[in-house]
């Protein structure tokens, strides 16, 4: 049953489950909501990179640390047309569109992201955006463009989030993402693990995704992708069974949600993939690259597909395009 009303107790019980016990239950749920053969090929790319006023301590892209990413000027719609016609021949039917800015400010540069927006989802790809904070008259342009989905990402427990960022709110946060709901635009939204933070603060971060009506419709499990020159670089590397507890417990707390394997797969084997899988994964980002961090290489990931037989998941928008 989906439920929205999940407690921390409920979570920290499923959480701490022996692992195999948890996996079991967590591709019980996956497979009672999903086809467990299916996975849905997703590409992100950074349509404006670098020279970002946050201080959020993982990301290369502020313009606070050191890092070998430079501010870049924002792509033309030709650039972004020709990637998401190579994403889709490689599969993919969404494509995510990604610009480091704190917050979207209406001019030139957001009126060519709206044609970005239709240009691409003319093409039968669903469209996702992550461009920062969002007002409601934003969030309604966005979907009056025909935008499928807008990424914002919580990244942490409301405690542990005070940690990583001082320079925007998490109220901010959530604000965006109602705003985005009203506008009746699908949510992706999830965390990063890995920073440090304590079980209590995974389970916190699960606890308020899981308990937003509806849940959100995509939740991308990202694991830290450490960076030189920002103050997280020298973190210790997370436990893959960390990773795959996360995926299960959110799989079951939000069974109808797309778990999407998100950042930190250049790290992981395909048997430590597969077991994110097993858990309840059904996403993953293609791609040599993930905004400004890597990604597995292309025949990595067909050969890993092809070993675990998974298969493509295709969006009704997509099948219509072809069959025309």
């Amino acid at each position: 049953m989906v439920r929205f009303d999940w407690t921390i107790e409920e979570l920290q019980a499923i959480y701490r489950q022996p692992i195999l016990e948890l996996i079991f239950n967590g591709a019980k749920v996956h497979r009672e909501y999903h086809d467990a053969s299916k996975v849905q090929r997703c590409a992100l790319l950074s349509i404006k990179t670098g020279g970002c006023s946050e201080d959020c301590k993982y990301c290369p892209q502020s313009s606070r640390y050191q890092t070998q990413v430079k501010p870049e000027p924002m792509l033309g719609k030709e650039q972004v047309l020709d990637f998401a016609i190579k994403a889709k021949e490689r599969g993919a039917t969404r494509v995510c569109l990604g610009a480091a800015w704190r917050q979207v400010r209406d001019g030139n540069a957001f009126d060519r992201i709206l044609e970005m927006i239709r240009s691409v989802t003319d093409m039968g790809l669903e469209v996702c955006t992550t461009l920062g904070m969002l007002t409601e008259d934003q969030a309604q342009r966005l979907a009056d463009a025909g935008l499928y989905a807008y990424n914002h990402n919580l990244d942490a427990s409301r405690k542990f989030y005070k940690t990583i960022i001082t320079t925007r709110s998490y109220d901010e946060r959530l604000e965006t993402i109602g705003n985005v709901r009203k506008a009746k635009i699908t949510v992706c939204c999830g965390g990063i693990i890995g920073m440090g933070e304590s079980e209590e603060d995974r389970l916190e971060l699960l606890r308020t995704l899981a308990t937003m009506d509806p849940h959100p419709e995509s939740v991308p499990i990202n694991q830290l992708v450490k960076v030189k020159g920002t103050p997280m670089a020298d973190l210790p590397a997370l436990s893959i069974w960390e990773t795959v507890r996360m995926i299960a417990t959110a799989r079951i707390a939000m069974p109808k949600t797309m778990v999407r394997l998100s950042a930190g797969r250049n790290e992981m084997s395909i048997e430590q993939q597969a077991l994110c899988f097993l858990a309840g994964a059904n996403s993953i980002f293609i791609g040599d690259k993930l905004l400004t961090t890597p990604n597995p290489s292309r025949s990595s990931d067909e050969d890993m597909l092809q070993i675990l037989g998974l298969n493509q998941e295709k969006n009704e928008s997509l099948i219509m395009a072809d069959s025309r």
